[in-house]
């Protein structure tokens, strides 16, 4: 123990700590007045030592007393403390939600790199089913495509553009569409959406490697390769009876689900038959000026934008997806036609059947057969284009006559005739034919009709439109030159 000199005030701390008599043993003991502990055998000093251990001891109890007997002060300290606890929590949870948030956000960005994964509201629950139907898909001889990659890929084409041309938007600023009107020739109009070059050449890709791989019923004829009108009309040829019927808005009824339906019959998963579905349909759009911008708004479908998409006419695809959808139509008609001794064939909305002698009987039956398996295929009869025309009549199949042999309508040919004739001799000016404001394109496609139908007719007509073009097709065009300076 030190000899060094104790301040006042250490002897009174000391003295506080244990009691008086033990601070004068130590100091005895300290100064060499006592000997220290343990040299003194039955030292009389251990007493004043357990008394001052006793002492402490008893300090500390009543210490402790008096904070258990402090009731608000203990309730303040638990508070305290559960406060505390609530804090470190609450900013645990918030620090471990910001991590989760984050790391959601970087799986999601490295999600939309790598595949499609959302198309827009009511479209896009399938995304995630990437399986095809391998069998099926090499019935039909289709390639393999089963996710939004391989689709890109086989396009040539980024993600995010294939991502930008299947979008189902509600509402946007941009439109993959120029829609414009054209007259019909049984009156009123027809709305044409001819899509923008980048979703054109999607939908050429389409038409090119899948839906043309596909074989078509034989009743069909319209926008197939190797048939066309004369083809169509061709198997009515001298009927008694040829019956024409026409279905109702054609396009339209050909809807979202049905398209993509149609893809996932030939084997594609549901992932690739949503964007190949939402690519060939379009949703019906009203365009909307606001604060000097063009907004184009889905017209119904709320947060089903599925139920307003349907088949758009003007689009490369369209007519050989709407001749697959029918061949189950095509299919039940034929054999029914068959059946009941009529010929049927179909070009795109125009259904025609025909037949001589005593299937004639057969007619109303053909009519409402007709119709109940139209109504059953999802389509509806137009109740005001169907004809019954017999032999005696002037028949017509897709605009070329059939009464005894395939030909032009002699009265429409006539005005023809008359009208190159007028144009050879006084040039282009005040004449028309048709609604192509091209008069000499008009008249060049006309007359390739004629000869399609009527060869020997409509090389003649050919041969006097070639003079035409050499005739007067120069000096318009330096007309239009001297114009434009």
């Amino acid at each position: 123990m030190t000899n060094q000199p104790r301040t006042r005030q250490e002897l009174y701390d000391r003295i506080r700590r244990s009691s008086k008599e033990e601070v004068i043993l130590e100091e005895m003991i300290r100064l060499g007045f006592w000997p220290a502990a343990g040299e003194m055998p039955q030292d009389p000093a251990e007493e004043i030592r357990r008394k001052g251990e006793i002492l402490r001891e008893l300090e500390d109890l009543r210490s402790q007393n008096r904070q258990l007997h402090n009731e608000e002060a203990l309730k303040k300290a638990a508070l305290a403390l559960r406060l505390a606890e609530s804090k470190r929590k609450q900013q645990e949870t918030k620090e471990r939600r910001e991590r989760e948030r984050q790391e959601r956000l970087a799986l999601w960005e490295l999600k939309k790199q790598q595949k499609i994964v959302f198309l827009g509201e009511g479209v896009s629950a399938g995304l995630n089913q990437t399986e095809c139907d391998r069998d099926r898909l090499q019935s039909y001889g289709l390639p393999e495509y089963g996710t939004s990659e391989e689709i890109a890929n086989a396009m040539g084409i980024s993600l995010g553009e294939l991502r930008f041309l299947a979008f189902a938007r509600r509402v946007s600023n941009t439109s993959h569409y120029i829609r414009f009107k054209i007259a019909k020739k049984t009156g009123g109009s027809r709305l044409i959406s001819a899509p923008m070059p980048r979703l054109k050449r999607a939908q050429t890709w389409i038409l090119y490697n899948i839906l043309e791989q596909v074989d078509l019923h034989e009743a069909a004829h319209g926008f197939c390769l190797g048939r066309s009108i004369v083809t169509n009309a061709a198997p009515h040829v001298g009927a008694d009876v040829i019956i024409n019927l026409d279905l109702q808005d054609f396009f339209p009824t050909i809807s979202y689900k049905r398209v993509k339906g149609l893809f996932q019959s030939l084997g594609y998963s549901e992932a690739a038959a949503t964007i190949f579905g939402l690519i060939c349909t379009d949703a019906a759009v009203e365009a909307v000026e606001l604060d000097g911008k063009t907004y184009y708004v889905a017209l119904c479908g709320g947060t089903h934008p599925e139920r307003n998409r349907h088949l758009p006419q003007g689009a490369p695809s369209s007519p050989a997806i709407t001749n697959l959808i029918c061949r189950r139509l095509d299919l039940r008609l034929s054999k029914m036609a068959t059946h009941l001794g009529f010929v049927y064939t179909r070009y795109a909305d125009d259904l025609t059947f025909s037949a001589s002698g005593e299937n004639l009987r057969q007619i109303c039956n053909i009519l409402k057969r007709t119709e109940a398996i139209a109504t059953h295929e999802g389509f509806t009869i137009h109740p005001q284009k169907t004809r019954v025309l017999h032999k005696s009549q002037h028949q017509e199949v897709t605009g070329i006559v059939v009464n005894q042999k395939l030909n032009v309508d002699k009265k429409t040919l006539k005005s023809f005739r008359a009208t190159l004739f007028q144009i050879e001799q006084d040039g282009l000016e005040g004449k028309h034919w048709g609604s192509c404001p091209d008069l000499i394109q008009s008249i060049e496609g006309f007359a390739n009709f004629v000869a399609m139908v009527n060869p020997d007719k409509g090389e003649k007509l050919k041969e006097q439109v070639k003079r035409i073009k050499a005739k007067y097709k120069p000096k318009r065009a330096k007309r239009i030159r001297r114009k434009n300076k």
